[in-house]
């Protein structure tokens, strides 16, 4: 049997409802301790409980726990699979933060659950098995880290939730999941053909996340360049095009030495340099714009985060985002 070692860090797949109040919330016993004796038929199981936080009070200090937690564990117990419980408001960003930041092959899945332990229905457990066996599943192996839940396999890169309720919430827009948890076996039908890694070891930048919207001006920005971040991160419209009266500050954002990158506020495609008028995505790139290559929001802002770490030179920010 593989040696697997489970993180448990909070969230919903950990919390109880109060059958009177209906209010959802931590309990003194984490119960998926409960299941930890169900998991020993498929695997050499270790269990720790790192964190016990709701997934909303997860920031990057905590993701840099768990990647330190992680790679101490491979190097000195010799573990070959990982499995981390999340809360699942922010689980795909802890996801993509292991996945380009973990320096191993080994496979790391990420579960989580839209109902509580003792919910009717409850999918915390069942998801939690089914992680397990992906990741004793050789199969597994050297596909970066993994989101499963609902009986599906995604990649951390294209996950996102994508309903505020619902047990199948997590999709991959536009690729689909990676393979599926049957009960007899675990399959993938397509794997990921490049990923990418940064040996990072801190996380110190302060990176912001902007949302683009119809007759927005250019006074976010000229806020946001009062606080002076590291990096700024904006979903824009379309293909990658902002309402013209942002344009002077964001020149003067870049001119000051900011990195911004580019990311569309749609959840398929790509943000590309094509019109080329006011606010157009070919006026952008020539002010200096950071192109993405089909990353959400969220996810920008964790590798702008990462990739600062590394290189603050545009050229090279600009190959990074491209990948």
């Amino acid at each position: 049997m593989k040696k697997i070692l489970v993180i448990h860090t909070g969230g919903t797949i950990s919390m109880m409802e109060d059958k009177e109040t209906g209010a959802v919330q931590q309990n003194q016993l984490n119960p998926l301790l409960q299941h930890s004796d169900a998991l020993s038929s498929i695997a050499n199981v270790k269990v720790e409980e790192l964190f016990q936080l709701p997934s909303p009070h997860i920031t990057e200090k905590e993701m840099f726990i768990l990647k330190e937690k992680i790679e101490k564990s491979i190097k000195e117990d010799q573990i070959e699979g990982v499995v981390i419980s999340h809360g699942t408001d922010t689980l795909e960003e802890t996801a993509y933060f292991l996945d380009i930041t973990v320096q191993s092959n080994i496979p790391i899945v990420v579960t989580g659950a839209m109902r509580s332990s003792n919910e009717l229905g409850a999918d915390g457990p069942y998801n939690l098995i089914s992680a397990v066996r992906v990741a004793a599943s050789n199969s597994a192996v050297g596909k970066g880290v993994l989101v499963v839940l609902n009986d599906e396999i995604h990649t951390a890169k294209n996950v996102t939730k994508t309903h505020t309720s619902n047990i199948a919430t997590f999709q991959s827009p536009q690729y689909g999941p990676l393979g599926i948890v049957s009960k007899r076996n675990i399959t993938f039908h397509h794997v990921p053909t490049v990923r990418e890694t940064y040996n990072i070891e801190t996380v110190s930048k302060n990176v912001l996340l902007l949302k683009a919207y119809a007759g927005m001006d250019g006074s976010v920005i000229r806020a946001i360049r009062t606080l002076q971040p590291d990096g700024l991160v904006i979903e824009a419209l379309g293909q990658g095009n902002l309402p013209p009266i942002m344009v002077p500050e964001l020149k003067a954002l870049i001119t000051s030495g900011i990195p911004v990158v580019l990311v569309s506020r749609c959840f398929n495609g790509y943000v590309q340099d094509v019109y080329n008028y006011e606010g157009g995505g070919r006026q952008l790139k020539e002010l200096g714009v950071i192109f993405s290559n089909g990353l959400n929001g969220q996810k920008a802002r964790l590798k702008l985060l990462v990739t600062l770490e590394v290189t603050n030179k545009h050229n090279e920010l600009q190959e990074l985002f491209l990948k």
